[in-house]
């Protein structure tokens, strides 16, 4: 008996050294292919262009011989073509990447930040060219293999294929805009006619290859898959979204048939590129405020550092005095924001990592607005803090339309943490709702208030900090501009991370990015802005849901979600499986089908001329002037907001380099003069068509309305004299940031007239990292340059080094 149970466990000891022996085997097969494809990767990139070229036409040429001599099948013909389509591709390509990489050190700011658009679009382009230069030597070393993934590698060459002939396109668009623009000049300058047609143009390129099976293949890769749960999410939001407009609701049935989104790249590209072009404003904003839900920024707080102090306050709107800077025994009114609405309560958030003086005041606890339940912190009560010398005063982002402080709360603990100072972050009104001005009265009132009351905030106010993320670093500069026309107090500094200073509608070479950018699509930036500057935006839903309101809906389609879960789990199983292909199908495609075809005829179809015949309208760049200038009379005033904050002489804008930039016309000259003022379609080599989308016609506003050029709206566009009143500014941009262009330009301008800034460039991140701070080595480390441009401007120590383990 023994010697039975000992046998046993001797087979089962086996069976389990077995297993653990196989596991071990594959994890080491894993790591050695992660290994071999970094080491292709940082390989490929270290070559130049030309060699990389050379390299991928080399691999191309030789597998589609080889494919070409398999015989008359299907897949060896589809092989064969799309390694002939690669060779093609890249052969175009290579000269235009040369020609914009020549010329691309001269819209640097300085030697020591080499980046702008131009740069970000020939490293976007190499990024793709070195992915598929990796998989065709993949190809070559494992085609006789039977274990060669043909489907697999067939529709990711595809995929990749469809997304180098776009980049291509955006390739003969920047050298346009080259060709066009005045030197110095990252933005379209153009009459109206011709920034429409460009426009027009642009916006009707296909889309969907890049967000499949190419999606953030210019990122980092730990990004990768945080934003392809985005990409399956904002799908699967959409059709609830849809079904919401058409009155049907949610079930977990139609919830969960999404599946089909996560095993199907090129139908969750497709039904990507549908949502972004014909979804509106509010469906964005709906989707960006689903982390205002209590359930998940009850989860992202708890992974976030615990502070003493995170109370939400209501400003009555109260007006109050405040002293001139050039003489405190004077002083101005500050009024409460009146725009659109009224008089109303200004919200802010302070969020303080010790309890200090003041902040347990009864004058402060009077203004503590309750946000229902919040978790206690029920560690002993400490000893007051000191008032700290600083504090910042935050302005989140989120387009102008979306978003809260709380939705920034994980990051701003983790500041408060580092920095050792209070944080204020403010709750601005959201467009549509409360388009310009409003959101700017709102910030400019709560950073006054703060500056008066700072001693209640637990600190003594000495040095003070605006700090903001996208549109809330459009905001900080705003703010500061309005605090200077209204001769009080401006910050000590700014510290503005991929912030938006130019909303008039205009292309610019970091702006072409936006084509396969998932988080910024060019449509969805001009509906913010549309709705920001008081456009029209279409409401199509029902008086009940406007009466619940957009989160109100998120809420109720969750309740009923998860009610319907308990009862369709069995459906949906079922659902998914006929979906996966292990049930048949009455409508299934047919056998005889030697494959499926990898990019769905949907995402990949080819009009036969371009999409829509409307003209776009949309503002042009031509009241821009070189400093100096004679013709000026012609020139329009900038319409200021309703409250007037002084004169602004757009003749005095230096938005374009001097002189002493002359050497760039000589590199411009290879670009044929006679292409200016011609059509975008000549933009393209005669014979190349890039693909065209099949999504119908962009519902993309471009609002009209001189709005956009006020100072206050596009800090780019104001004059010298109001940026000269500006603070030491110091800016974090992504380098594959579609609004990369607007930090260089802005932070080109303030060096031109001798003001301090700074300008660092993070590689390989997307638009809006400080939300994902914690999700990676790049992010915390992109996180804690912002961290050191404030502690710069409050002139704090720095911290102590870590200790090396």
């Amino acid at each position: 008996m023994e010697s039975g149970w000992g046998s046993g466990a001797a087979r089962a000891d086996g069976a389990l050294a077995s297993k653990r022996a196989k596991e071990g085997s594959k994890s080491r097969s894993r790591r050695r292919w992660r290994k071999s494809k970094t080491k292709a990767s940082r390989l490929t990139h270290s070559m130049d262009l030309r060699t990389m070229t050379q390299s991928l036409v080399t691999l191309a040429e030789d597998n589609m011989a080889f494919f070409s001599s398999q015989g008359p099948g299907e897949t060896a013909r589809r092989l064969s073509g799309v390694f002939a389509g690669i060779r093609e591709q890249a052969l175009g390509l290579e000269p235009a990447l040369g020609r914009l990489l020549s010329v691309a050190h001269l819209f640097d700011l300085d030697a020591e930040t080499p980046a702008n658009g131009y740069r970000s679009l020939v490293h976007t382009a190499r990024c793709c060219l070195a992915h598929l230069l990796h998989k065709s030597r993949y190809v070559a070393s494992n085609r006789r293999s039977i274990f060669f993934r043909t489907s697999h590698n067939l529709a990711e060459l595809e995929a990749y294929l469809a997304a180098l002939t776009q980049l291509r396109a955006l390739a003969y668009y920047a050298q346009r805009l080259l060709a066009t623009n005045r030197p110095g000049g990252l933005f379209f300058e153009g009459d109206e006619g011709l920034i429409a047609e460009f426009l027009r143009e642009y916006v009707t390129l296909h889309k969907g290859c890049f967000y499949g099976r190419c999606l953030g293949f210019q990122f980092t890769p730990a990004i990768r898959p945080f934003l392809q749960t985005i990409s399956i999410g904002l799908v699967s939001f959409g059709e609830h979204y849809k079904r919401n407009e058409t009155g049907l609701g949610v079930t977990a049935s139609s919830l969960f048939t999404s599946g089909r989104f996560a095993i199907d790249p090129e139908l969750r590209g497709a039904e990507f590129e549908r949502i972004i072009q014909n979804l509106d404003v509010h469906f964005w904003k709906a989707f960006w405020n689903i982390t205002e839900i209590e359930v998940l920024s009850s989860l992202a707080n708890m992974t976030s550092a615990t502070v003493r102090i995170s109370r939400l306050l209501s400003l009555p709107p109260e007006a109050f005095e405040m002293p001139l800077t050039t003489d405190p025994k004077l002083t101005v009114t500050i009024s409460p924001p009146l725009a659109h609405s009224g008089p109303g309560p200004v919200l802010v958030r302070l969020i303080s990592y010790d309890l200090r003086e003041g902040q347990d005041s009864e004058e402060l606890s009077s203004l503590v607005k309750s946000e229902g339940p919040r978790s206690l912190d029920l560690r002993p009560r400490p000893q007051q803090a000191p008032r700290s010398q600083s504090l910042v005063v935050h302005i989140h982002g989120g387009g102008f339309v979306a978003q809260t402080s709380r939705s920034h709360e994980p990051y701003l603990k983790s500041w408060a943490q580092e920095l050792g100072v209070p944080i204020l972050s403010i709750d601005y009104s959201l467009a549509p709702e409360a388009p310009f001005p409003r959101a700017l009265e709102e910030c400019f009132y709560a950073y006054c208030w703060a500056v008066k009351h700072c001693a209640l905030l637990g600190s003594t106010g000495e040095r003070i900090c605006l700090a903001g993320d996208s549109a809330g670093g459009n905001l900080c500069f705003t703010v500061s501009l309005r605090a200077a026309a209204y001769g009080v107090r401006v910050p000590d500094g700014i510290m503005a991370a991929y912030p938006a200073t130019m909303l008039q509608s205009t292309a610019s070479p970091s702006r072409l990015l936006s084509l396969m950018d998932p988080l910024l699509p060019l449509s969805v930036l001009t509906k913010c802005v549309s709705a920001y500057a008081g456009g029209e935006t279409e409401d199509h839903s029902d008086s009940d849901q406007k009466a619940l309101g957009m989160m109100g809906l998120v809420r109720r389609d969750t309740a009923l979600l998860f009610r319907d879960l308990r009862v369709g789990a069995s459906s949906w199983l079922h659902s998914f499986l006929d979906l996966s292909g292990h049930k048949s199908h009455a409508n299934s495609v047919p056998t005889a089908e030697p494959m499926r075809r990898s990019v769905s005829e949907a995402a990949l179809a080819q009009p036969e001329g371009p999409l829509g015949t409307d003209s776009l309208k949309s503002l042009t760049l031509r009241d821009l002037s070189l400093k100096g200038s004679s013709d000026t009379s012609d020139t329009p005033e900038l319409s200021l907001s309703a409250e007037t904050l002084g004169p602004s002489t757009p003749s005095e804008v230096n938005f374009l380099v001097g002189p002493e930039d002359a050497p760039e016309a000589k590199a411009r000259d290879e670009l044929s003069t006679k292409d200016r003022g011609c059509g975008a379609r000549a933009a393209f080599p005669e014979g190349f068509h890039p693909r065209r989308s099949s999504q119908g016609t962009t519902r993309m506003p471009l609002c009209s309305s001189p709005i956009v050029k006020n100072p206050f709206m596009s800090p780019l566009l104001a004059s010298d004299s109001m940026l000269q009143s500006l603070p030491p500014v110091h800016i974090v941009a992504c380098a594959l940031d579609p609004m990369l262009d607007d930090s260089v330009m802005f932070a080109r301008r303030l060096r031109g007239l001798g003001k301090p800034v700074s300008l660092r460039v993070v590689e390989d991140l997307p638009h809006g990292f400080l939300s994902l701070a914690a999700l990676c080595r790049e992010t915390r480390q992109a996180t804690a340059q912002c961290v050191e441009c404030i502690r710069l401007i409050l002139a704090l120590p720095a911290p102590p080094a870590a200790p090396r383990v």
